[in-house]
């Protein structure tokens, strides 16, 4: 058995791998799993791995935003663009193709070859193309992420670039006026034309999108059809980078 564990913003993912490359998923909320199974060991949160309700591992490997703040007892720590790499890779078959990762706080563009790392790009420092985002403008138009999510049609010019202060300007459209559907898709687009640059600096003819905004059905299309690249999002899309190190604690890539 391996263990890998993905320490997000949002949710902290939890995957195990049989010797048969079988996998076990598990997603708690990233607050709750640190009070459940966090320690204080001197000036640091440890989870201890042996607590968790899953069978004994052979070996555990973990990433995700709270890694270097968070040790995890017994546990390798790998970067996330190799995490979420690896486990793209170990999930599609594919090698060569640009990773697309838009999680719960960050956005990650990497351009992979022969299956490996030959550069990449990030944006930590902003949350307006992630997860939160698209959970904050859904909150303000009072609609699901799902509902979120179906609409792409005359979407409504969103110009700001900043999380607050988009949440701000869907406001002031919905005072005069704009459609729930079009605010929606214009949500949509503006998260498409935040990441475009990063697309656009590492480009490849197959796309893997990963994180859980992969669920977006019509950013996907938008995705797709702007690009130009054929778009491959693999089952579980949010547990790539605890997939990936699965991987790692194998030995498998």
């Amino acid at each position: 058995m391996f263990l890998g564990i993905d320490l997000g913003s949002r949710s902290v993912k939890v995957v195990l791998m049989d010797g048969e490359g079988n996998l076990q998923r598990q997603k708690f909320d990233t607050m709750e799993f640190y009070r459940k199974y966090g320690e204080k060991e001197e000036d640091r949160l440890v989870i201890d791995v042996s607590v968790l309700a899953v069978p004994p591992a052979g070996a555990v490997t973990a990433t995700g935003y709270g890694r270097q703040a968070v040790g995890v007892k017994g546990a390798r720590a790998i970067p996330e663009v190799m995490a979420h790499v690896k486990g793209a890779v170990y999930l599609t078959g594919l090698k060569d193709f640009t990773l697309l990762d838009l999680g719960g706080q960050d956005s990650k563009v990497a351009l992979v070859r022969g299956g490996r790392v030959v550069d990449f790009t990030a944006n930590d420092k902003c949350a307006a193309s992630t997860g939160r985002y698209l959970e904050n403008m859904a909150a303000a138009l009072n609609i699901s992420l799902e509902e979120l999510g179906s609409h792409r049609r005359d979407p409504a010019e969103l110009t700001s670039t900043c999380a607050v202060f988009g949440e701000s300007e869907l406001i002031g459209k919905i005072v005069e006026g704009c459609s729930i559907p079009s605010l929606a898709a214009g949500v949509n687009y503006s998260i498409f034309k935040r990441i475009l640059p990063m697309l656009n600096r590492l480009p490849s003819a197959v796309i893997v999108f990963t994180g859980g905004v992969a669920y977006n059905r019509s950013l996907r299309e938008i995705i797709g059809e702007e690009t130009g690249a054929r778009l491959v999002v693999p089952e579980g899309p949010e547990y790539a980078g605890a997939v990936g190190c699965c991987v790692d604690a194998a030995g498998i890539l």
